[in-house]
């Protein structure tokens, strides 16, 4: 473009290479950087050859030689190396979806936001998936506990095998970590009359802050490790060795996220007294996620609601008809209730927080971020108000037994 409109050429590092581009070609001293040597040439027993590159200077040089325009990204062209990969590059809509995908089991849930691919063991299931993933939409594949040694996720055993170790274990209702025994934890986890109590008497709300995870996970609990790694749902992209997992592949010289695993473990909030809490407040992830529902508590005690009354608290949820349907299964076992909300409704979410927040009395500061602080749970009634206010709809999921879900990176979630 003319000087006029481009003041600040150079501003960006692509900016930069591709004005200084045509200097170099022409062999102009005034480019301003200095590219040469890539490789430095010299003598090592008496033979020539070059040196390992500088990674830098290698990428710039690398830029500058195919002169990539200032205004177009570059493409990058990735070769798939599964099989039966469809040649075309349709777009599927969930009209014609049963058409291109008739030999796949799955349904559309909530509001046709969510795919949920009812068949875990189907190898196709990928073709399905990528369309879906490519609109940054959550997916759900459910049955992988079928594909699991169930007895090494029971709260029991975990208890029995790891009861000595010490972790973070957080109050869900006033956010206070403490640093105790995990057998503590475990040993309420179904039997709400050895939960801790907090000083109202009323019964705490618990959870394990990501013990274990990552490299920890591994190290600590191999076989669960493996257990999991092995029944992942839609391997192309969720494995580590996948070959669409992408983040896996990435140079040793790239900061990767934490890819994990970890566990999250959590009492259930039907057995407290305000059920307004969650045990994951509203956050965003950095990176895709796939969270699998690997064990459901049936806790007993005192004031603890019936599975009768468990279920009718989902169902006074703003469910899709075939979450409903779900519910009324009796193979199906429900455990945790999600509220999914797209990348795009992060700004408008966080004015209405801050504006509730005002409402309530508290100090908005400029440099808390309620989504980044993870904050709030948002109830029913704010749910509806955020409907009204500001025209973002809230996607209601039931996580049943077995059930993983997959959201990309971006989404805003609650449990």
């Amino acid at each position: 473009p003319p000087a006029s409109q481009n003041t600040e050429q150079g501003s960006t590092l692509r900016d930069l290479l591709t004005t200084t581009a045509g200097k170099l070609r022409l062999g102009s001293t005034d480019a301003g950087i200095a590219f040469a040597p890539v490789y430095s040439t010299g003598m090592a027993s008496g033979k020539s050859g070059r040196t390992m590159p500088n990674i830098l200077d290698d990428i710039i040089a690398s830029v500058v030689e195919n002169k990539i325009p200032p205004n177009r990204a570059p493409k990058i062209n990735v070769k798939s190396e599964i099989k039966d990969e469809p040649k075309d590059d349709r777009k599927c809509t969930q009209d014609d979806c049963s058409k291109l995908y008739s030999d796949i089991q799955y349904s559309w849930i909530c509001d046709k936001h969510v795919l949920w691919l009812r068949d875990h063991k189907n190898n196709n299931n990928w073709k399905l998936f990528k369309e879906c993933w490519r609109q940054g939409r959550p997916v759900l594949v459910s049955g992988m506990h079928k594909k699991m040694n169930f007895s090494l996720w029971k709260a029991e055993s975990i208890s029995l095998d790891f009861g000595n170790q010490q972790a973070d274990i957080l109050n869900c209702k006033d956010s206070i970590i403490s640093n105790t025994n995990v057998k503590e934890f475990w040993d309420g986890f179904e039997d709400v009359s050895k939960r801790q109590k907090i000083k109202n008497g009323e019964t705490a709300l618990l959870k394990l802050k990501d013990w274990p995870s990552g490299e920890d996970f591994r190290a600590m609990m191999p076989a669960r490790y493996e257990d999991l790694l092995k029944s992942l749902p839609l391997p192309e992209y969720c494995s580590p060795e996948g070959k669409l997992n992408l983040a896996s592949h990435l140079p040793g010289f790239f900061v990767r996220p934490d890819l994990g695993p970890r566990l999250c473990s959590a009492y259930g909030v039907a057995a407290t007294k305000d059920h307004d809490i969650g045990t994951t407040n509203l956050h965003i992830e950095v990176s895709d996620v796939v969270n699998i529902l690997v064990y459901v508590g049936i806790a007993k005690g005192n004031g603890v609601l019936s599975k009768s009354g468990v279920l009718k608290k989902f169902e006074e949820e703003d469910l899709d008809d075939l979450l409903r349907k779900r519910l009324k299964d009796s193979s199906e076992l429900p455990g945790a209730l999600w509220h999914i909300y797209a990348g795009k409704d992060a700004d408008k979410i966080r004015e209405f927080l801050q504006k509730i927040a005002k409402e309530q009395g508290l100090e908005v500061l400029p440099e808390h971020d309620p989504i980044r602080d993870q904050s709030w749970y948002v109830n029913k009634k704010l749910r509806q108000r955020l409907l009204e206010e500001y025209g973002v709809k809230t996607c209601t999921v039931i996580q049943f037994l077995g059930d993983a879900i997959i959201l990309p990176a971006g989404a805003l979630h609650q449990v």
